[in-house]
């Protein structure tokens, strides 16, 4: 299913589970309903299963959202309580969307509780109280934390999650991973078909070298973590830096902030320290995961040098806990922390420049599958330790994703052969039903940042194509639209498919240390052969020496001519 063709379920108010691999745009997504629903007047609770990526989201646990707290099961003595509290009570009276983000790290006891809850203080039997629930996330991704000796219970085992009647969006398109080959590893570890090739394949990347930058180590235990960030940090020679969070509003929720923020109370840094941002600034040119060195300070301030030779100057920035527009609480620090290790855990969420990965302790389902996902091509991942089991998925996940896609085909085919008037006529009253009133196209802004950060819509391969025209390269618009370049990539290839492109729209493409007529040569028996349908067999047709980014611009050129009827081969 397509992003935009989720969003238009998501606007009819259904409850929906919105899921698909590592970088298919969930966010991308829930940041454009979220937008739809201020501009059409109405209220939306942004919640998440655990801190970390509630403070990722500037929202709340959904225990706290909905006064749970760290019950593992609710008396009737506890759901009076909780019902008696004014402050739940108008928080969940006024929403009418709530969203629950990291869903697979959500057991279907708290999934439960949650429902009790609102059914109890909306006093509505459907479930959730009637509120429009939307569940997103991958089950692939790490599973709810259990006691030891308990057995994992997913949400989606949940009569509750029965009772919702959730329509299944499975995203289908791809925008972190660049590298067939990975995405390849990555489909048989979810699909549970993981055979000797694979790890072959692993093994292979031991020797992986990196030309600029150590790459950040994940780790599946702090201790292993806390050790070689202090370790590397005293063995640099120049003097340390101490950075102190500062913190406004409620006791308890700061300390939930502190608790949950990647970067660190005190933040210590020298000159020559490997860092990783932990936080999206567009305009700065970083994002949660950019991989960099301290190069010096300015004013005190780090000033830091990207993978790819960009130098930064990081500036204090805050986290918030907010909710109806108001700041409950907030933290400012430095969006640093040490990089030169991390926990799997942590890195949930991330799009990593460049990894190395021990998997030796990794006896959880998932850790191995959210390790390898996190990095965008095989180029930037090195594995020195493995578990026998790290590449296990739960069987149980793997049987249930395999439906979930079912689901998700049934849904789009339905939606799909609706007329659109009857679409806008569902996601109308749904508005009307919830007070709100349709929202006019000034007020819809597009969805990637927060709140009044949002950018204006506009026709997204439109705008890719404005940018190539003004002579920009893909790298380039990348960054200007906050997308990977992969994604830039297929808006190009869209654009041929739809006749809107023409092969001098791309020949600044064209790197100046090529020879392009030598490299379309090499390719044209490859393509006759292979076809243009796939990437890697092209690769390894041609001995492994072109990019991948090198070979969808050949691909491009050869489809172009051939819809000018020009003789290629």
């Amino acid at each position: 299913m397509t992003q935009e063709q989720a969003l238009e379920i998501l606007k009819t108010g259904a409850n929906v589970f919105l899921t698909g691999e590592p970088g298919s745009g969930k966010t991308y997504v829930i940041n454009k309903y979220v937008t739809w629903l201020e501009a059409a007047g109405l209220k939306v609770a942004v919640t998440a299963s655990t801190g970390i990526a509630a403070t990722h989201i500037g929202g709340l646990t959904i225990h706290s959202w909905s006064g749970i707290g760290i019950k593992d099961n609710l008396t009737p003595q506890d759901l009076d309580a909780i019902a008696s509290k004014e402050k739940i009570v108008k928080r969940a009276q006024k929403t009418d969307v709530l969203i629950i983000d990291e869903i697979s790290m959500l057991s279907n006891g708290t999934l439960k509780m949650v429902d009790q809850v609102l059914r109890t203080v909306r006093q509505k039997p459907e479930a959730f109280g009637g509120l429009q629930i939307i569940c997103v996330g991958d089950f692939f991704q790490l599973p709810p934390i259990v006691r030891g000796g308990d057995v994992v219970s997913y949400a989606f085992e949940s009569t509750v999650w029965d009772n919702s009647k959730f329509v299944i969006c499975y995203l289908t398109e791809q925008h972190r991973q660049e590298d067939e080959m990975l995405l390849g590893l990555l489909n048989s570890i979810r699909g549970d078909k993981v055979e000797d090739e694979h790890y072959t394949l692993l093994s292979e990347q031991t020797e992986i070298k990196f030309e600029h930058l150590e790459p950040t180590r994940l780790y599946t235990h702090n201790l292993d973590v806390d050790s070689v960030n202090q370790k590397k940090l005293s063995e640099l020679p120049t003097p340390i830096r101490k950075y102190a969070m500062t913190s406004k509003g409620s006791k308890a929720l700061v300390s939930g902030l502190v608790k949950n923020c990647l970067s660190p109370e005190m933040l210590e840094l020298k000159e020559g320290a490997m860092v990783m941002c932990t936080k999206n600034n567009f305009e700065a040119g970083y994002v949660n995961g950019t991989l960099a060195q301290v190069i010096h300070f300015d004013n005190g301030l780090p000033v830091i040098e990207t993978l790819d030779g960009r130098k930064i100057q990081i500036k204090p920035v805050s986290w918030e806990i907010v909710e109806d527009g108001k700041v409950l609480a907030s933290i400012e620090q430095l969006p640093l922390r040490l990089a030169w290790a991390i926990t799997v855990h942590k890195s949930q969420g991330m799009s990593l420049d460049a990894a190395e990965v021990d998997l030796s302790k990794a006896f959880v389902y998932g850790q191995g599958y959210v390790a390898l996902s996190r990095v965008r091509s095989l180029d930037g991942l090195r594995v020195v330790g493995m578990h026998a089991n790290a590449l296990r998925v739960d069987p149980r996940v793997s049987r249930q994703d395999e439906r979930f896609k079912l689901l998700s085909q049934a849904a789009q085919d339905k939606f799909v052969s609706l007329d659109p008037e009857i679409i806008k006529d569902k996601q109308k009253k749904f508005i009307e039903r919830c007070g709100g009133k349709w929202p006019k196209e000034g007020d819809l802004l597009e969805g990637g940042r927060s709140g009044t950060e949002r950018l204006k819509a506009e026709s997204t391969t439109a705008l890719t194509k404005q940018f190539l025209l003004d002579g920009k390269q893909v790298d380039e618009i990348a960054k200007l639209r906050e997308l990977t370049v992969s994604t830039i990539w297929n808006h190009l290839e869209k654009l041929q498919v739809e006749g809107d492109l023409k092969w001098s729209d791309l020949k600044h493409l064209i790197p100046d240390d090529c020879d392009w007529t030598e490299i379309t040569e090499k390719f044209k028996k490859p393509m006759v052969k292979f076809g243009t349908e796939k990437l890697k067999p092209l690769f390894e047709a041609t001995g492994e020496k072109y990019d991948y980014n090198l070979i969808r611009l050949v691909r491009l050129w050869f489809l172009l001519k051939e819809n000018d009827n020009e003789m290629v081969f």
